[in-house]
């Protein structure tokens, strides 16, 4: 049995599967279970796709391939003796081949492998090509480098190349000999006309030269013409040329002229004080000095006459307003009444004192007497106070005077301030005027803001001035550019003249008269050689046949190979006779003795399935399988039931694969529901001949039935189980 066998299933994309995994395989007998849809048939059909390609789109056949990709997968083969020892085999396009050692099936073909180790209830019906497969099998473990049935198919393909009329067949014998009787009757046809063509060759040799010569001649003429042509046509262009320029050199003059004026204007609006920028940036700063500074005396004169106004009101209220004229008339009043009672109440106390004092005298009365006198003593007193608060200063009015003094010398010192400034916005007026006159600002008048915007006019200006220099140099350097032109155009057009051999003051009339009489000329030369030429190629169509003469002595050597491979052809078809006698007895010989064990074989097995009702299978004398029965009866396989037909090819299948245990020792036997069509007796004959099988060779049955798996547990107890779904 091979070391190798299939241990994993790797379905990368396959139909419905995508990164499947199925495994581990055992080397001997194997059965995959699983129910209907689980896979089973699409795991068989993975497997002869990775090892002889995938199957192609024909008509309605499910070929696995799944949508927006390319089928793909490995198989995984281990080694008995080294489990380590991996080898795969993985395939994605057909084109690529089969990836991995290849070894491992490189004895069996595709149609081998359907035939005989892929194994489905259909397969069973029949054994297509029989004898073929037979032979395939047998032949392929005789220990030679290849089949010896390979090697006679690919004698019997050569032989019929040898004897094929197909245009491909390069040494077929029909053609070789086709092709020496065309070569013979060439060379016979190249040998007459040779003889006829040699004094035609003679004349053609003495045109040749006069050709030659008219030729040279007008070619000499063509080349003139041409080259007159085109000093016309360029005589024209730059003629048209110049008058162009001349129209637009004369309109530059005159933009000129106007841009001298535009730039005469602009010059005379900008002030010799602001012609350049530095000078504007410079009376620019000088002007907002000056503006600072007129904002500040401004600030100052407004807060000094602010200042002296309300200073001069205050004084003035002091003088003015009704309170003071009040207060003046209450002082008055006030005045009088202390006069007036500052001498009245004394008066009136002494009176009184007198009085009392003279009655109290007169009475001899102490405390009239003393009465009076008291009052007489008040009455001084009072009279002495009332003077005193009479000449004491007024603190009120000294207070009221105070005020005015104060509000005059505020009023007076406001003044002074506001006289101050008035005098310096003189002067900063004075020296504001002076400085517009130095920078030619006149106009502004004394206005920072009027000298602003005549800078401003003044930079517009300079700008226009700048713009018009800018156009006026543009212009000017248009103007050589195409002066330079006009001369460049000149120069060329009196080259031209020149070369044609004409004066440089030529017109393009001129030039195209000269060239009227060349075309004369050539015209009558062109009549010469039509005459020459038409000789010529009546001569050369004549001779055009002795290129045969050239050819004779291809052809005959040519006629000499052709007759040396038909030779060769000859000994190599006879070796291929005797090869393809040789081989045909040798496989004769080996399939004598090879063939009759496949039948004895295939007969127990058959016995063995059938419990003895059908005891042997044998090859008829009519080449057709014989079938015998216990009872002797013999009958053709086509006649017997479903069953027993399954159960024939089947013994006979599986009997050839243990013979040639040599051919595809590493391939699997793959059994997708064979036995279903079995009963339990003969399905239990069955899986006894399949785990026989896998004494030889590695079976995995693939199935959904219980049953079949108990008749394969039953007859092999190293059965390996691999549940699937």
């Amino acid at each position: 049995m091979s070391r190798r066998y299939l241990s994993f299933i790797k379905m990368d994309r396959f139909g419905a599967f995508n990164e499947r995994v199925i495994g581990p395989f055992g080397p001997g007998l194997n059965v995959v279970y699983g129910k209907n849809e689980a896979g089973k048939t699409t795991t068989a059909s993975f497997v002869g796709g990775v090892l002889f390609g995938w199957e192609e789109a024909r008509g309605n056949r499910n070929t696995y391939k799944p949508e927006g990709a390319e089928r793909s997968g490995t198989l995984v083969f281990s080694d008995r003796d080294r489990p380590d020892d991996d080898v795969r085999l993985s395939r994605v396009r057909n084109a690529d081949g089969l990836q991995g050692d290849a070894t491992l099936v490189q004895d069996v073909d595709k149609n081998t492998y359907q035939t005989m180790f892929s194994l489905t209830s259909d397969e069973l019906r029949s054994l297509r090509k029989s004898s073929e497969v037979t032979a395939k099998l047998l032949t392929a473990g005789s220990g030679t480098g290849s089949s010896p049935a390979a090697a006679l198919q690919e004698i019997q393909q050569r032989l019929a190349s040898y004897t094929s009329k197909a245009a491909g067949a390069s040494h077929s014998f029909e053609n070789l000999r086709a092709r020496k009787e065309q070569l013979r009757e060439q060379i016979h046809v190249a040998a007459a006309e040779a003889e006829r063509f040699k004094n035609d060759e003679a004349e053609l040799a003495e045109l040749a030269p006069q050709r030659s010569s008219l030729l040279e001649r007008i070619e000499a003429l063509n080349g003139l013409i041409e080259q007159l042509s085109a000093t016309v046509s360029q005589l024209e262009k730059l003629e048209a040329e110049k008058v162009s320029l001349d129209e637009k050199i004369a309109r530059l003059r005159r933009d000129e002229g106007e841009v001298r004026t535009s730039l005469s204007r602009a010059g005379s609006r900008v002030p010799a004080h602001l012609s350049t920028e530095a000078q504007e940036r410079s009376t620019l700063d000088a002007i907002e000095a000056l503006a600072a500074e007129e904002v500040k005396l401004a600030h100052s004169e407004d807060l000094a006459r602010e200042n002296y106004v309300t200073s001069k009101a205050v004084y003035e209220a002091l003088l003015e307003t009704t309170d003071d004229r009040q207060s003046i008339a209450d002082a008055r009043h006030k005045r009088r009444t202390q006069l007036v009672l500052s001498i009245g109440v004394p008066l009136v106390s002494l009176i009184a004192g007198i009085m009392l004092f003279v009655h109290g005298r007169s009475i001899n009365s102490l405390s009239f007497t003393a009465l009076g006198v008291g009052l007489a003593f008040a009455a001084l007193m009072l009279a002495g106070a009332a003077l005193i608060m009479l000449f004491r200063p007024d603190k009120v009015e000294e207070e009221r005077e105070q005020r005015k003094q104060d509000a005059l010398w505020v009023m007076v010192q406001d003044k002074k301030k506001y006289e101050g400034c008035q005098n310096a916005t003189r002067s900063f007026e004075q020296r504001k005027n002076d400085l517009l006159a130095e920078v030619g600002l006149d106009q502004a008048q004394g206005s920072l803001r009027r000298a602003r915007m005549l800078i401003e006019e003044a930079r517009e200006a300079r700008s226009d001035r700048d713009a018009t220099k800018l156009r006026q140099q543009a212009l000017m350097s248009r103007r050589h550019a195409l002066q330079e032109r006009r001369d460049a155009a000149e120069e060329q057009r009196r080259a031209l003249c020149e070369r044609a051999g004409l004066d440089g003051e030529a017109t393009a009339a001129e030039v195209e008269a000269l060239m009227t009489g060349r075309i004369r000329q050539r015209k009558s030369l062109l009549e010469a050689s039509e005459r020459v030429n038409s000789r010529h190629g009546e001569l050369q169509a004549e001779l055009a046949a002795a290129r045969s003469l050239t050819k004779l002595d291809a052809l005959k050597l040519e006629y000499e190979q052709v007759a040396t491979r038909i030779e060769r052809s000859s000994r190599d078809y006879a070796r291929l006779l005797l090869a393809r006698s040789m081989l045909e007895g040798a496989i004769g010989a080996w399939e004598s003795v090879s063939q009759p064990e496949v039948y004895r074989e295939a007969s127990r097995l058959l016995s063995l399935m059938t419990k003895g009702r059908w005891t042997k299978i044998d090859m008829g004398p009519d080449g057709k399988l014989e079938v015998t029965a216990r009872d002797l009866a013999v009958t053709g396989p086509e006649r017997l039931s479903l069953a027993t037909c399954q159960q024939v090819y089947l013994a006979l299948r599986i009997a050839l694969l243990m013979t040639a245990t040599n051919v595809g020792r590493s391939i699997p036997v793959l059994a997708d529901d064979i036995l279903v069509n079995f009963d339990a007796p003969r399905r239990a004959g069955a899986a006894a001949a399949l785990a026989e099988l896998s004494q030889v060779r590695q079976v995995i049955v693939f199935t959904c039935h219980k049953e079949v798996v108990r008749a394969l547990r039953n007859a092999a107890a190293d059965l390996t189980e691999v549940p699937l779904g």
